[in-house]
């Protein structure tokens, strides 16, 4: 045995196995860095491991077998001992590197994996920077409809706005507290001001892991222009977190809902009162009466008509069951969607009329499919699809599709 530790001496096969795996550990490393960012699958990197593992005992093999020297790459000259004694340590080196490399692979394979993006955001409620206190339903609607945007983008995983409103004030926020209470790796935070029609919106995507920066962006436009740096800031940070788009989500981001600022305003502060967390008679009457008005200043709004479905499907429910309402819930979904076959928000709003107005589970089921499909983050969808399923007894579907919602 000391011969052929000797021999592997003589040959430098030490330097070479040395070499090889800290070569190996650095592109086992520089790999699950790169992989991800190529968007290469991870089989490939488990590929490259593989074949790293194998290239071992050939590494040992050729090392046994030749020599650099200054007059180039040489064969090493066998020693004077007998042709037995050479073939077992040739063996006992092939066994030795095969027994490493599997061994190693043992412990890496399992472990291994390309350095994954968590590919997670929350939008903190945006401050208002308006001297008008009374615009903040303008900020509040920013935030909303950029939370809307990113809901679009499948490959996403978006923190409802119910569960971030908690954070809304000028207090100071801890990023590394907010991301690990939310379950995310990175915040957007932002602020408005709108003097007239000129809007000024500054914006920070955050990692919460490390409170640090990632990019800032600050925008001064015009309100007509206010969907674009909506469109803008999603692509935005749908790049910096790796997220594909589809070509339909794309062309869903591209979309203006309206060319009538003042529609919008009227819609944005509809939003508002149709979204605080304890709507009642009031809030919604006042929501159903702006999203009505934005909807007569342009006729062909899809969102404000699926917005003014939602209003009277919730009413409906909650303290005005009148079939009047109901009716007016269903015509009003049914007009965004003749406006907009593919708006999931008006396919979310018809599967609440067939919910809350009739009862019709499995019509209502359908519908808010469609709308998961177009709105993947959209947690109001799958709160309903999981209290139908509670209702039909599907305790373990609920369970999920509740979670999801929270």
């Amino acid at each position: 045995m000391s011969g052929f530790f000797e021999e592997v001496q003589r040959r430098k096969v030490y330097r070479v196995a040395v070499a090889y795996i800290i070569a190996a550990g650095f592109i086992i490393q520089i790999g699950s860095a790169v992989f991800p960012a190529w968007e290469l699958p991870n089989w490939a990197f488990r590929l490259v491991v593989v074949l790293l593992l194998i290239g071992f005992p050939i590494a040992l093999i050729l090392a046994w077998a030749y020599d650099v020297t200054p007059q180039g790459i040489r064969a090493t000259p066998s020693p004077t001992t007998l042709g037995s004694h050479r073939r077992r340590n040739l063996i006992m080196l092939i066994a030795i590197g095969a027994i490493t490399s599997a061994a190693a692979g043992f412990f890496l394979l399992p472990r291994v994996s390309a350095r994954k993006i968590d590919k997670s955001i929350a939008v903190l409620p945006f401050q208002n920077l308006s001297n008008e206190k009374e615009n903040a339903y303008f900020a509040d609607g920013m935030q909303d409809d950029i939370l809307t945007n990113l809901s679009k983008i499948g490959d996403l995983k978006v923190i409802s706005r119910m569960s971030v409103m908690s954070y809304r004030g000028d207090g100071v926020r801890n990023a590394r507290e907010i991301g690990k209470a939310l379950g995310v790796a990175t915040l957007l935070e932002g602020s408005v001001r709108r003097v007239g029609n000129r809007v000024r919106v500054n914006v920070q995507l955050i990692n919460a892991n490390n409170d640090e920066h990632i990019w800032a962006e600050d925008y001064d436009r015009d309100l007509t222009d206010v969907f674009a740096i909506q469109t803008d800031l999603a692509q935005k940070i749908a790049s910096s977190l790796q997220a594909k788009l589809s070509p339909n989500e794309k062309a869903r981001l591209d979309n203006r809902p309206t060319q009538n600022p003042d529609a919008y305003l009227l819609f944005v502060q509809a939003h508002d009162y149709a979204n605080r967390p304890d709507m009642f008679r009031d809030d919604s009457l006042k929501a159903e009466q702006l999203f009505e008005q934005a909807t007569k200043l342009d006729p062909n709004f899809a969102a404000a008509f699926a917005g003014l479905s939602m209003v009277e499907s919730w009413a409906y429910h909650s303290f005005d069951p009148l079939p009047a309402r109901r009716e007016k819930a269903r015509t009003a979904a049914n007009e965004a969607l003749r406006l907009q076959p593919d708006l999931p928000e008006a396919h979310l709003a018809l599967g609440f009329s067939y919910y809350y107005g009739d009862r019709n589970y499995e019509r209502a089921l359908a519908e808010f499919e469609v709308a998961k499909r177009g709105l993947p983050n959209e947690a109001q969808a799958y709160m309903a699809i999981g209290a139908i399923q509670r209702r039909q007894d599907k305790w373990a579907e609920s369970t999920a599709n509740l979670e999801k919602a929270a």
